[in-house]
């Protein structure tokens, strides 16, 4: 068949390699310049920075972590890490996740906790029901000396709302729960483990997170149209066309409310819904320092609290691979969500660096290089009218003959290897649809 793919971010790359393997004529639209999304990297006065966050390879199926690892060239290119994760609690340092190193606050705040967590447990036991607004999921889940202590200021930082306004649902299978055994222990002083399928994680030696995106791009069969935006997609009898270019199938990975006003045959009540998708936005500040000595030998770090500055994650990325700073000097990453209304300029990344300054996390007289990046679509806002809006969206979708996927072009909440593992499923669906002729239901639907 002859498919196009509206979007080059890792979904679609990803997507276009397995279908051009399959023996599929594949042309993929992107609108900016390269291949990338939210992937992408950047070199700023010899550092290299990724564009929205600290992405890291890892994931629990190991097909996916081996493709990866093979768009990157092996091992060989690889820098193996073990995860380093703290929590700045005040003038502490926690380990994280933050239930996981409760023993390590305050005799008051480790009472705290541990009364509320018992009393949330044993509530849970008795048959309390799952809560559908997340500020009641966390109380329900961890109790309420964990909400205050960590839980509900870190997310209210994160997403900039009252969390009862939020959906619990995207919390099921994404957060994983701590054994009481594992608690109680770190409570009274004995080191446990959290996210144990993070433990371990591989990054680029060279060129940051979208050294992954060239990789798939390169020899991979497919036709990349960079510069070249989605203008209109329509039904033309048995196939569709993009752009006025007759295609078999059309696959979008490009966040819906950005691709919906090119789709002809979108009816109107899902036009509603998809422009009701509002994203949370990130602004991602890059910042390259000299050092006297090593950097402390961390992963990333968490900020729950307001007085440390508007970052709710730091990440120290020339540890991810000492190549990702000249000799001498190192480079984080601090992450910065909003909701549309904060003016990301110099300014405001100079603030960031004081803050963290103030914060114990770096010395601001030794910042050398500053910069930084707002990407629009980053996080998703899954409110307590989400589950309903994206599932009428997704039900159109499914039943069109087009087929969306993608953070943002289904609205799932995935990381780069649930996307890549997303797109494996998505291949297996239109080898379904060249075996039959006929479009069917997704499998993933």
């Amino acid at each position: 068949m002859k498919i196009a793919i509206l979007g080059a971010g890792i979904s679609g790359v990803s997507l276009a390699r397995m279908l051009a393997a399959d023996g599929h004529d594949v042309v993929v639209l992107e609108k900016s310049e390269r291949a990338g999304g939210l992937c992408k990297s950047r070199q700023v006065d010899g550092f290299t920075f990724d564009d929205a966050g600290g992405h890291i390879m890892f994931s629990k199926r190991q097909d996916v972590l081996q493709w990866m690892k093979d768009r990157c060239g092996g091992d060989r290119h690889l820098v193996r890490t073990e995860r380093q994760t703290k929590i700045r609690w005040h003038d502490r340092w926690v380990p994280y996740p933050f239930e996981n190193g409760v023993g390590h606050l305050t005799k008051e705040a480790i009472v705290d906790c541990m009364e509320g967590y018992i009393d949330a447990h044993v509530q849970r036991r008795l048959g309390a029901p799952c809560p559908e607004n997340f500020g009641d999921w966390i109380e329900w889940r961890m109790g309420g000396g964990f909400a205050r202590h960590f839980m509900v200021p870190y997310n209210e930082k994160i997403w900039k709302c009252d969390l009862r306004r939020m959906s619990s649902a995207w919390v099921a299978g994404r957060v994983p729960e701590a054994p009481i055994r594992d608690v109680l222990s770190s409570a009274v002083g004995l080191d446990t483990q959290g996210y144990a399928h993070q433990s371990v994680f591989w990054f680029p030696e060279h060129g940051g997170f979208e050294t992954m995106v060239v990789g798939t791009v390169r020899d991979g069969g497919f036709e990349l149209r960079c510069n070249a935006p989605v203008e209109n997609v329509r039904r033309d009898g048995d196939a569709f066309r993009v752009n006025g270019e007759r295609y078999d199938l059309v696959v979008n990975t490009v966040p819906l409310p950005l691709v919906e006003p090119a789709f002809e045959d979108i009816p109107d009540e899902i036009r509603g819904d998809i422009r009701e998708l509002v994203p949370i936005s990130l602004v991602n500040v890059l910042i390259g320092v000299k050092l006297d000595e090593p950097m402390p030998p961390l992963s990333w770090i968490y900020l729950p609290f307001p007085e440390q500055g508007p970052a709710n994650r730091v990440t120290y990325y020339s540890n991810y691979s000492p190549h990702n700073a000249p000799a001498g000097h190192g480079c984080y990453m601090a992450e910065v969500t909003h909701r549309g209304e904060l003016r990301a300029d110099r300014a405001f990344a100079r603030d960031v660096c004081r803050a963290l300054d103030a914060a114990g996390i770096l010395d601001a007289d030794r910042v050398v290089t500053i910069d930084h990046v707002d990407s629009r679509f980053a996080y998703i806002d899954q409110d307590l009218g989400f589950d309903a809006r994206i599932g009428r969206v997704r039900g159109w979708f499914d039943t069109s003959g087009y087929i969306t996927f993608g953070r943002f072009g289904r609205y799932e909440y995935h990381n780069s290897d649930q996307c890549i593992g997303r797109a494996m499923e998505v291949r297996e669906h239109v080898r379904d649809i060249a075996d039959t002729g006929r479009p069917a239901r997704p499998r993933f639907a």
